[in-house]
């Protein structure tokens, strides 16, 4: 998170945003993201909602969800 914080010019000086979704209540949430001052937007996905959608993986060994990152196009298509 610390790495896209720091990138985050980059990716709007290539017409790209970033949004990063969380696992936490949306308190927790929050809470992290005014703490660690991030640029950009973050949503709280307790439910796992958005993380099903676009099939984030779920490793029971490693006691919940596995880091996922996706890059969705103008179009909506998942690149």
């Amino acid at each position: 998170m610390a790495q896209l914080r720091q990138d985050y010019q980059k990716f709007l000086d290539q017409h790209a945003e970033v949004i990063a979704v969380g696992p936490e209540d949306a308190k927790t949430f929050v809470d992290f993201w005014h703490n660690k001052q991030m640029p950009f937007v973050g949503i709280a996905d307790h439910k796992h909602l958005i993380a099903n959608l676009y099939g984030q993986k779920v490793d029971p060994l490693k006691l919940g969800r596995m880091p996922a990152l996706i890059v969705i196009d103008k179009e909506g298509k998942i690149r």
